[in-house]
C-alpha cells in the first residue's frame, strides 16, 4: 500500500510539475492549451489547475475574448498567482552589488544597487555585505519579506566543489567566504550560487526562444572576459548549460600579466585593462587596475572609430586573443553561434576581422565554417533573466509541485 502512495504522489508531483513547467515557459495559457503542451488529460488538468488556484499558487485570468467583441464566453487562462511567493536575486560584478525582489510571477518588485570598490571588502565581509542589502530589501517590504522563499546569486570566478563559496574572485577579497552558509544561517532560507557564464548562456535561451536549438557560446567581454555554453544533445533536446573559464585560458605562454596573477591569460588582452595596458603602450607585465572606470572603455571605442591607429591594434589583439580560444573551444564543442555581450559588443567591429581569421584557422571551421557571430550590447539582461528563472523554477519544481493535495483534486 505505501509503495502505491508513493507512486501515486510521485506521479502527482510531476504533472504539476510538467502544468508549471509549460506556464514558465510559455506565459498563461487556456486549459486547452496547456493540456495539449503537457500532453496530460483535459480531466487531469481540469483537476490540477483547480487544486493549485485552490492553494493559491496559480490564478485564472478572465479577459473578454476579442473575436467576439465582448459576446460570448470570457476566455478563462491559467496564470501564476504573484503573492504565492517571492525571491531576491543578488548580482555581484566587479563595479557594483544589485539585490532584486521579485514575485512568483517573475515581476520586479523592488531592486538596491550600489557600487563596489576594490577596498569595499576591507572594510566588511561579503556575508556582512551581503546581509546588509537583504535586510534593507525586507524592510522596505515588510509585506513580501515573510514570504521570501529562496536567495539566489551570482558571482563571478571559480567555485569550490560544493558551490559553497568561491575558491578565487575578479572581485578582490570577495573569495574564501562561505556565502552559503553564512546566508542561510542568518535568514533561515535556501541561498544557491550560480556562475555568471552559466547565467549568460540561459538567459540568451529564455530571452530569444530562436536560439533554443542553436550550441551557442556567449562571451561577455569588458571589465573580465566570461563564457556560458549551451548545447543540445544528439537527441535534439536541450543538454543544459554550463560556464568555462574561458577568460582565463591560455592564449600566450609567458604573455601578458592577468589580474589572475597568470600570465598570458585570454582576458589579459581582450578585456578593459588589457585593452588599455596595450592601447597606451604599457609594459605586458604591469600589474592591472583593480578596476577600470566604465567610461574608459568607450572613450577607447571613440578614438578606434577616430583612427587612433594604437587603440585599433589595441582592439586586434582582443579579437585575436577571443579568436584563438573559440578557435580551441570549436575543437571540443561543436557551435554553431558565438553571441558577444557586454562593452565589447560595441567595439565588435575592431575586433571582428581577428577574431574571424583566427576561428577559421581551425579544422572544424574549415569543416562547417565560422559560426554565426552576433552581439548583445546590455549584459545585465540575460544575466538577470537567467538568475530569475533559476530561482523561479527551482520555487516551481521544489516547493510548489510536490505540495499535498487539497480535497479538490481527485485526479493526479
Amino acid at each position: 500500500m505505501r509503495r502505491v502512495v508513493s507512486d501515486s504522489d510521485t506521479v502527482r508531483r510531476q504533472n504539476r510539475g510538467l502544468v508549471l513547467d509549460a506556464l514558465r515557459r510559455l506565459g498563461p495559457l487556456p486549459r486547452t492549451h496547456l493540456a495539449r503542451e503537457t500532453g496530460l488529460s483535459h480531466a487531469t488538468i481540469t483537476a490540477i489547475t483547480s487544486d493549485m488556484v485552490a492553494q493559491s499558487v496559480l490564478c485564472e485570468l478572465v479577459e473578454t475574448n476579442p473575436d467576439t467583441k465582448g459576446r460570448g464566453r470570457p476566455a478563462i487562462r491559467i496564470g501564476f498567482e504573484r503573492h504565492a511567493g517571492y525571491a531576491l536575486l543578488i548580482e555581484i560584478d566587479v563595479n557594483k552589488v544589485r539585490c532584486s525582489l521579485i514575485d512568483y510571477g517573475g515581476t520586479l518588485v523592488d531592486r538596491v544597487e550600489s557600487l563596489l570598490t576594490p577596498e569595499t571588502f576591507d572594510e566588511v565581509t561579503p556575508t556582512d555585505f551581503l546581509d546588509a542589502h537583504i535586510a534593507n530589501i525586507q524592510k522596505r517590504n515588510p509585506d513580501a519579506a515573510a514570504r521570501i522563499l529562496r536567495i539566489a546569486v551570482s558571482v563571478q570566478g571559480i567555485l569550490d566543489r560544493g558551490s559553497q563559496s568561491l575558491k578565487w574572485s575578479p572581485v578582490q577579497h570577495f573569495a574564501g567566504h562561505n556565502l552559503v552558509a553564512g546566508l542561510e544561517e542568518r535568514f533561515q532560507l535556501p541561498v544557491v550560487l550560480f556562475k555568471r557564464g552559466r547565467l549568460l548562456a540561459e538567459g540568451m535561451h529564455w530571452l530569444f526562444p530562436e536560439m533554443h536549438d542553436a550550441n551557442t557560446a556567449t562571451v561577455f567581454v569588458g571589465a573580465t572576459v566570461a563564457m556560458g555554453i549551451s548545447l543540445q544533445s544528439q537527441s535534439g533536446t536541450r543538454e543544459g548549460d554550463t560556464a568555462t573559464e574561458f577568460g582565463h585560458m591560455n592564449h600566450i605562454p609567458n604573455g601578458a600579466l592577468c589580474r589572475c596573477g597568470m600570465r598570458g591569460c585570454i582576458e589579459a588582452y581582450a578585456s578593459d585593462y588589457g585593452l588599455l595596458r596595450s592601447a597606451y603602450g604599457v609594459p605586458d607585465k604591469t600589474p592591472p587596475a583593480p578596476a577600470v572606470p566604465a567610461n574608459q572603455y568607450a572613450q577607447l571605442i571613440a578614438r578606434a572609430q577616430q583612427g587612433d591607429r594604437d587603440v585599433i591594434h589595441a582592439f586586434n589583439l582582443a579579437g585575436n586573443a577571443l579568436g584563438t580560444g573559440i578557435n580551441r573551444l570549436m575543437a571540443v564543442f561543436d557551435l554553431t553561434h558565438i553571441l558577444i555581450v557586454g562593452p565589447g559588443a560595441r567595439a565588435f567591429p575592431f575586433m571582428r576581422p581577428e577574431m574571424e581569421a583566427s576561428i577559421a584557422a581551425s579544422l572544424t571551421a574549415r569543416v562547417h565554417g565560422i559560426p554565426q557571430i552576433m552581439t548583445h550590447e546590455d549584459e545585465s539582461e540575460p544575466v538577470f533573466k537567467g538568475l530569475l528563472m533559476k530561482a523561479l523554477v527551482s520555487l516551481d519544481q521544489n516547493d510548489f509541485a510536490g505540495m499535498p493535495a487539497s480535497n479538490l483534486s481527485m485526479v493526479p
